[in-house]
C-alpha cells in the first residue's frame, strides 16, 4: 500500500455552477465528476463547494486496507462518489460514521472544529483523497431542518449556513442591520436569536415578521443611508439585490466608521459574475468570500472574527 502527493488542489464544483468555477481556474490536468484537479495550480477559487488542499493518491489492495489507511490519517472523512460507486459504499461503511452528513440540523448549530476530509475512488485499488478542505461540512453540504411555516421565504437558510461556518451568531439583545430585508427572512431568524433587528427596505416585511418582538421596520434605501443614520451595531447583514460594486463602496463606509464589527452580506450576481468586486471582497483582512451550498447565483461575504467561546446550541426563540 503506497500514498503519494498530488500537486495542486481539487476543486468540488458547485452544483450548477461548474462553468464559473472553470473560468476561475483556467485549466486542469484531471476531472472526475464535479471535481476538477488543478495540476500544479493552487488557485484560489469561490465558485465551489469545497476545495481538497493537500491531495494524494492512495493505493490498496482490499477494501479493509484502504478503510485502514484513511482511519490512520484521522477520523471524518466524506466520500464524493464518482466511480465504482458499490465499493466505494463498502469502504466508507467502514470508516467512523459522519453524524452531519445527511442529519437536518435544528439551528443554532455550529460545525465541528475537528478536520472534515474527502475522499474519491479512482478505480478499484486508487483512492484520491486530502485531509484538509476548505469547508467543515462533508463534501461541502450541510442540511438544515426547515421551519415551514414561519419564514416567508427560504432565504434564511443560508445565513443559517453562513453563521454555522463561522460558529458564532447574534446574541440576545445585540442590535443587528438587515439591508434589504424585506419579505423579512433574514430578519426573522435573526429576531428568533432573540437580537434587536432594525430591517431596512422600500418594500414592507411579511406581518408575521414586522409583529415578531425586537423588529423595527425602517422604509428606506439602506445605501443611501450612512453609519452614523443608524449608529453602533453588532452586526450588520444584508441579502439586498444590488450591483456588487455598490455593496462594496457601501461596506466600506460602515467600515471606516468604526461602527460595527461582524458582517454577513450576500454579494448578487448580475449575469456574468463580478470577479473583481468579490477579490476585492476577499482582499479584506480577517474575511472570506465562499459559495454556500444554500446560495444560487450569488456569493458570500464573511467577516466575523473568531472567539474563543463554547458554541452554543439551542437557545432559539
Amino acid at each position: 500500500m503506497t500514498a503519494a502527493p498530488l500537486n495542486g488542489w481539487i476543486y468540488h464544483g458547485a452544483r450548477g455552477f461548474e462553468g464559473h468555477l472553470r473560468e476561475e481556474i483556467g485549466q486542469w490536468s484531471s476531472r472526475w465528476g464535479e471535481l476538477y484537479h488543478g495540476g500544479a495550480a493552487e488557485t484560489p477559487a469561490f465558485w465551489n463547494q469545497n476545495i481538497w488542499l493537500s491531495p494524494f493518491r492512495l493505493s490498496f489492495d482490499s477494501i479493509s486496507e484502504a478503510s485502514q489507511a484513511l482511519r490512520g490519517i484521522q477520523r471524518n472523512w466524506c466520500l464524493t462518489n464518482t466511480a465504482h460507486f458499490r465499493r466505494a459504499a463498502l469502504i466508507q461503511s467502514r470508516l467512523p460514521p459522519l453524524a452531519s452528513a445527511s442529519k437536518a440540523r435544528v439551528f443554532p448549530w455550529f460545525a465541528p472544529r475537528a478536520p472534515m476530509g474527502s475522499w474519491t475512488l479512482l478505480d478499484p485499488h486508487t483512492i484520491v483523497a486530502s485531509a484538509r478542505c476548505t469547508s467543515p461540512f462533508p463534501g461541502g453540504a450541510v442540511s438544515f431542518a426547515e421551519d415551514k411555516t414561519g419564514p416567508p421565504s427560504r432565504a434564511y437558510l443560508k445565513l443559517w449556513e453562513a453563521l454555522s461556518r463561522c460558529r458564532r451568531c447574534p446574541l440576545n439583545g445585540e442590535r443587528c442591520l438587515d439591508a434589504g430585508a424585506s419579505p423579512g427572512g433574514w430578519t426573522w431568524a435573526l429576531a428568533r436569536l432573540g437580537a434587536d433587528v432594525t430591517a431596512v427596505d422600500r418594500a414592507p416585511l411579511a406581518d408575521r415578521v414586522t409583529a415578531m418582538p425586537r423588529v423595527r421596520w425602517l422604509k428606506h434605501d439602506a445605501f443611501t443611508l450612512k453609519p452614523r443614520d443608524i449608529g453602533a451595531l453588532q452586526w450588520l447583514f444584508c441579502d439586498a439585490a444590488c450591483y456588487p460594486p455598490r455593496l462594496y463602496t457601501w461596506i466600506e463606509a460602515w467600515r471606516a466608521s468604526g461602527l460595527c464589527e461582524n458582517f454577513v452580506c450576500t454579494i448578487k450576481m448580475q449575469g456574468k459574475p463580478d470577479m473583481e468586486t468579490a477579490r476585492r471582497f476577499a482582499s479584506i483582512a480577517e474575511s472570506a468570500v465562499v459559495h454556500l451550498f444554500y446560495n444560487k447565483h450569488e456569493l458570500t461575504w464573511i467577516k466575523v472574527p473568531p472567539q474563543e467561546e463554547a458554541p452554543r446550541r439551542g437557545g432559539a426563540r
